[in-house]
């Protein structure tokens, strides 16, 4: 089964990835966990995500389409990137997660292709 790893990232640990003085120790926590990730024969795809500064939210209404700059939840966490792994079963997904250089990671089952 595969399951997809969302991991949420606050503004500081958005602000490290660019902070020279933080860059280093920051990425050396995601480039042991996503080793740990290949090293198990476990990962499908991830990928990081740039801050939500740069994201657009589309959003229908009524029919008619509208764009916001920015994330459009209101929240300390933002989406920071996202890993597909093949595991056996939730609670397996689940450690994996718990292993991950954040402190808040959503899990989903995928939905199998048709």
């Amino acid at each position: 089964m595969t399951y997809t790893l969302m991991f949420y990232e606050s503004q500081e640990d958005f602000a490290a990835r660019i902070d020279p003085a933080r860059k280093e120790a920051y990425l050396a926590g995601w480039t042991h966990y996503v080793r740990a990730i290949q090293e198990a024969g476990i990962g499908v795809f991830g990928s990081g995500l740039y801050g939500p500064e740069s994201a657009a939210t589309m959003k229908r209404r009524g029919g008619e389409v509208a764009v916001q700059d920015g994330p459009f939840p209101e929240t300390k966490e933002q989406l920071g990137g996202i890993y597909v792994i093949n595991v056996p079963d939730l609670d397996t997904a689940l450690e994996w997660a718990a292993r991950a250089p954040v402190e808040t990671v959503e899990v989903r089952q995928n939905i199998p292709a048709l």
